[in-house]
Parts: structure tokens; C-alpha cells; sequence
């Protein structure tokens, strides 16, 4: 190539190196409040469920959907959260789904029927979340590499830490102002999301090309951030000689060259050359918002249909282990202790086996198999707990590993689609994983009431 053509040569360099320290850790006190400020508000909104049930004198089941649309918006919605990352920024998303939230609960407040609280508390609340809860976790993942385990077990505690803060709390607030009041300050407290969202600083970008006016036309011909295999080669099957394109990466960085066609030869390109180029310029700028591509990678979808089975039974035992414990003629109170003794061990679990995936002893795939086995085996074996000892027994060690599993699975599926594609990939992992979520809790519940039918009958000596 002769220096006229690779003066026309145009690069642009974006620097995604890991903090794993300094602001990184404001990016973490970020995310622990985003997971207490979504997922631990929908653990302990159960406590506004009696009062709602009094008030609009409804069904346990049509006073439940609340929460069930809530957690459906936060997955399906995830996507959508991803691609407004890319389009604008991860700040500017969150901001807006702390907002959302707010509004969404303060609407909330003075509902007059139960439709209405589906709209407001259940689909624009879940709304604001998956706006703030999706790029938050993907900005942590970008701060932190070395540290990217315990980083991701630790924010993952704040669901469970604010869950013990926010339950006495709503009660208090319930008894002293009643269940709208208690929604108007809650709503207050979700504003606290848009703090968290003015404190997701982007990672520094650099631009090494001299011109830049250059680096404008390089963004608008060809707005690239990752391409895949066959999408180079296809770009490279429709340019001609005078025109290159080279991608390089490595773990710190990736960069996009833009060599753009020589004038002289753009009189020679055919119609077919160009509808052609076009259709690639803009699957590339859809690729800049939106992976699509990870549809066809087989260890993203295989560690999809993991997160769809492991939501089947997410909410059974936080749904039906009092329950149980009830029909086992546990008294009440020590069947709410339960509850109690599994979550202090689910945080413990996320934080002391977070820690452990970060010494690299075993690869955190491996270990997140090992603790999903476990999980598994524990629950099969909850059947056999019939005294309060057991039972208690069975909630710690149910707790323990549980909070084993959530600590890592963040982490494992960034190592199975690479960094960069990580916003895109946990928008995509969440859409896929909502069908097990939605799923789940009907099909344990029609098990349950099928085999109580048959217990009820045997008690009564049928």
C-alpha cells in the first residue's frame, strides 16, 4: 500500500481496560444499591400484600401478579435496556429508570383498583428496573476484571442486606401511615436510583486519529464496535482493492480500522457492490446496540437454557418452604424463622464463595456446576425434613448454597461471551431466563396443591 493510501487510513482506538480499583469501587457501592433498590424492595414488598388484599378485598393470587409483572417486565425488558446502553449511555438509562420507578410507585399510591396497581407498581416500576438493574451490572462487569467475582458477589448482597432494612421498614411505615402512604415514601427512596445512575462514570475513551473531522465521517460510514467472523468477511468479500478493513483485540482494548475506498474507484463499484455494503453498514450499526449474533453461539444458549431451568425453581422455596413447614404443624413464628435463617446464609454464601471464585483455585465454570449440583441435590432432599431441626438444617444449607450459585453466574456468563459482548449477552440471558420465571411458580404451585390433595385425603383416611 503506497503512503497516499495510508494516509487516508483512519483508526479509532477505544480504550475498555478494567479499573479493579479506585472509582471501580464506587461503581460497586452503585450496584449494591441498584440490587437492594430492585430486587430487595420486590422481596420484601410482600409485607404491603395483606394490606392491599384488606383493602381491595381480592384473591392472594390476584394481589400476588403485582410482583409477578414486575419480575416479568425487569427480564423482557432487559434487552431493551442493553441496546439503550449502547445508544446513549449507561448514566442516562439508569437515571431514567430511577425515575420510572418513582413514578411507577407514587402513581401506585393512589391506584383504585388492582388493574391499576398492575400498571403502575407491577409493569412501569418493573419498567424503571430493568432500565437501572441491566447496565448497571454490565458497567460493574467493565470496571472489574481481576476482581470481577467478588465484585459481583458483593453488589449481589445488597439485595439481601436491604431485604432485612426494608421489610421492618415498610411495616412501620404501614402501621404509621398507612399502605399509600408507605408507597408515597417508597417511591421517595427509588429516586435514590438516579444517584446511582449519576455515579456510573464511563470508562475513558481515547481517539488517536489527527483529524477529526475524520473520526465523524468514520462514525457515520461504518459505526462499528465488535464484528464477527462472518461479518468480516463479508465486508471484505464486497470492498475492492483500494479499500481494507482490520480488526485487532486483546484483553485490554479493541480497535476498529476504517480504511476507506479510493476516490478513483468509486465511479466502479456496482449496484450489487453497494446494496450490498449498505446492508453491512447496517447490521453493523445494529451489531453497536444490539448482538443479535449471539443467538447462533451455542455456549451463550446452552448457559441460557441453564438460567431457564434454574428459574423454574428460583421462587419455590422462597414461596412455599413456610408453607410446608406449616403443613408439618411447625408453629408459625418458627416457620417464618426459616425464611430468617436461609437468607442470613444466602448472603454469607454470595460473599465468602464470591471471594473463593476470585482466588482462581478451580475455573469459576466448575465451580458454578459444583454449587448448582449441590443446589440441586439439597432441594430434592427437602421432602425428607418433617421436625423444625431438620427443617432449619435444610434452610441453612438451602441458604448456603443458593448464595453460592447467584455470587457467580454474572461472572461465568461474561467468561462465556467475552466483556465486550456483555451487555448485550445478560439483556438476552435475562429475555430467555424470563420464561422459566413466568413458568415457575404455577407449575410448583399446581404440583403442590396436587400432592396436599392427595396428603389431605390420606390424613383424613380416604
Amino acid at each position: 500500500m503506497d503512503s497516499a493510501s495510508r494516509a487516508q487510513r483512519r483508526r479509532i482506538t477505544v480504550a475498555a481496560a478494567a479499573a479493579d480499583g479506585g472509582y471501580a469501587w464506587f461503581i460497586l457501592l452503585s450496584c449494591f444499591l441498584v440490587f437492594g433498590l430492585t430486587f430487595g424492595v420486590i422481596k420484601a414488598f410482600g409485607v404491603f400484600y395483606v394490606e392491599i388484599h384488606r383493602y381491595f378485598e381480592t384473591t392472594a393470587t390476584g394481589t400476588s401478579w403485582i410482583t409477578s409483572i414486575a419480575v416479568a417486565t425487569i427480564h423482557i425488558v432487559a434487552p431493551v435496556a442493553s441496546a439503550l446502553s449502547a445508544r446513549v449511555s449507561h448514566r442516562a438509562v439508569v437515571i431514567t429508570g430511577g425515575l420510572m420507578c418513582s413514578l411507577g410507585v407514587v402513581f401506585g399510591a393512589f391506584a383504585n383498583n388492582l388493574t391499576e396497581l398492575y400498571l403502575t407498581v407491577g409493569f412501569l416500576n418493573g419498567f424503571g428496573y430493568a432500565l437501572t438493574w441491566t447496565p448497571t451490572v454490565t458497567m460493574l462487569g467493565y470496571y472489574f476484571e481481576k476482581r470481577r467475582p467478588v465484585a459481583n458477589a458483593l453488589s449481589s448482597s445488597g439485595e439481601c442486606i436491604l431485604t432485612f432494612v426494608l421489610t421492618p421498614l415498610f411495616q412501620l411505615l404501614i402501621d404509621s401511615f398507612s399502605w399509600r402512604g408507605a408507597l408515597l415514601i417508597l417511591g421517595g427512596l427509588q429516586l435514590n436510583l438516579c444517584v446511582c445512575g449519576m455515579l456510573l462514570r464511563p470508562l475513558k475513551v481515547t481517539k488517536d486519529p489527527t483529524n477529526g473531522s475524520d473520526v465523524k465521517a468514520a462514525e457515520e460510514s461504518l459505526d462499528v464496535r465488535s464484528v464477527s467472523k462472518e461479518d468480516l468477511d463479508e465486508v471484505k468479500s464486497s470492498c475492492h482493492v483500494g479499500k481494507e478493513l482490520e480488526i485487532s483485540e486483546d484483553a485490554d482494548e479493541w480497535r476498529v480500522e476504517l480504511c476507506f475506498e479510493d476516490p478513483n474507484d468509486k465511479y466502479n463499484m456496482t449496484e450489487e457492490s453497494t446494496s450490498r455494503t449498505k446492508w453491512t453498514e447496517l447490521k453493523n450499526k445494529i451489531l453497536l446496540y444490539v448482538d443479535y449474533t449471539l443467538i447462533t453461539n451455542a455456549q451463550f444458549m446452552i448457559y441460557s437454557m441453564f438460567g431457564v431451568f434454574a428459574a423454574l425453581g428460583f421462587f419455590a422455596p422462597a414461596l412455599f418452604l413456610v408453607p410446608y413447614a406449616r403443613s408439618k404443624g411447625i408453629e408459625e413464628y418458627q416457620a417464618a424463622a426459616l425464611m430468617s435463617i436461609s437468607a442470613v446464609l444466602d448472603l454469607f454464601g454470595r460473599v465468602f464463595f464470591g471471594w473463593v471464585a476470585n482466588l482462581r483455585l478451580i475455573e469459576t465454570v466448575q465451580q458454578l456446576t459444583a454449587t448448582v449440583i449441590l443446589l440441586g441435590t439439597v432441594l430434592l432432599l427437602c421432602p425428607l425434613a418433617t421436625s423444625f431441626s431438620e427443617l432449619v438444617a435444610f434452610s441453612a444449607v438451602y441458604g448456603l448454597v443458593f448464595g453460592a450459585t447467584v455470587a457467580i453466574h454474572i461472572t461465568v456468563l461474561a467468561e462465556v461471551v467475552g466483556i465486550q459482548r456483555l451487555g448485550s449477552a445478560l439483556g438476552f440471558f435475562m429475555l430467555i431466563r424470563s420464561s422459566g420465571g413466568l413458568l415457575g411458580p404455577p407449575i410448583a404451585e399446581a404440583i403442590s396443591n396436587h400432592f396436599y390433595y392427595f396428603d389431605d385425603r390420606r390424613v383424613d383416611g380416604f
